[in-house]
């Protein structure tokens, strides 16, 4: 599981993005995922951890999600 900072979250624009601990690239959170861990926003510099996921599209985002 990876840890990192909420860079930027949009609930109205249903996105957002987490800063890696590590350095490595900023992961894609969606809305849906924020809600299915129960929580109602992220704010910006909240520590979460979170699972990364390829979609069917190719493109990776966090899933997962809890505060750390």
């Amino acid at each position: 599981m990876a840890t990192g900072t909420v860079k930027f979250f949009n609930y109205d624009k249903g996105y957002g993005f987490i800063s890696d601990d590590h350095g490595g690239n900023d992961a894609f959170v969606h809305v849906s995922a924020v809600e299915a861990a129960g929580m109602t926003s992220l704010n910006k510099d909240q520590r979460v951890s979170y699972d990364l996921e390829t979609g069917n599209n190719g493109k990776t985002s966090a899933i997962n999600l809890k505060a750390a």
